[in-house]
């Protein structure tokens, strides 16, 4: 038998633990005035190695060419991502965000996809986009809006999420995300683009298809 005051010693106690593992889930903190990576170095841990100070300048925490427009014609669904993270500014190891910039075609889309590190806030700079996100198992709520120019809108870490331009003008939309290296996991592709493939059996349980007709999309990614 626990008593009241051990009761509360231990629900405390979870409170703490599990307050500690919320911390955790996020880009470690950084514990200087920064860490530009080394890609050099041969050194493994969970970012990048950092360079000798002595050695770091500005261009360690410039990039630029964000003005230039993504190639949105040769994309099979209407989109250009511009990536801004770790790997184009080394000074942005340890700081926990990056950023990007999307372009659309007229009715190009941003598929559904998920960052699995990272929260995504979301600014529409030319154009009107449909944007949405899907909450996890078992609602699958669907929630999604229309943005015009100067709209913002977040999707929470790791949910499905998705935009569409659907003006009949090119849009433009510039996203920043909480990690330096968000990562992206584009459902279809993940799903249908495996390598090597997932079961074909397996997919046409999991997606209620026809078996050919999972061959025929693993064939296309």
């Amino acid at each position: 038998m626990v008593s009241s005051s051990g009761s509360k010693v231990l629900f405390i106690c979870f409170v703490i633990t599990m307050t500690s593992f919320v911390a955790l889930a996020t880009d470690n903190n950084p514990l200087q005035d920064f860490c530009v990576a080394d890609a050099n170095s041969p050194v493994l841990v969970n970012g990048l190695v950092c360079k000798d100070p002595k050695v770091v300048t500005e261009n360690d925490f410039f990039t630029s060419g964000l003005n230039v427009a993504g190639d949105t014609l040769s994309s099979k669904v209407g989109s250009a991502v511009t990536t801004v993270n770790v790997a184009r500014i080394p000074g942005l190891n340890t700081l926990g965000i990056s950023l990007v910039r999307i372009d659309f075609a007229p009715w190009g889309i941003n598929a559904p996809h998920t960052h699995p590190r990272a929260t995504e806030i979301l600014t529409v700079i030319k154009g009107t986009l449909r944007v949405g996100f899907v909450t996890s198992n078992p609602e699958n709520r669907h929630i999604t809006k229309v943005l015009n120019e100067g709209d913002v809108f977040v999707f929470p870490q790791g949910l499905v999420h998705y935009q569409q331009n659907i003006g009949y003008g090119n849009a433009v939309a510039i996203a920043g995300l909480n990690s330096q290296n968000p990562g992206v996991i584009t459902i279809a592709n993940a799903v249908f683009g495996a390598n090597p493939d997932i079961s074909a059996d397996i997919l046409a349980k999991a997606f209620q298809l026809n078996k050919n007709t999972v061959q025929e999309l693993q064939a296309r990614f």
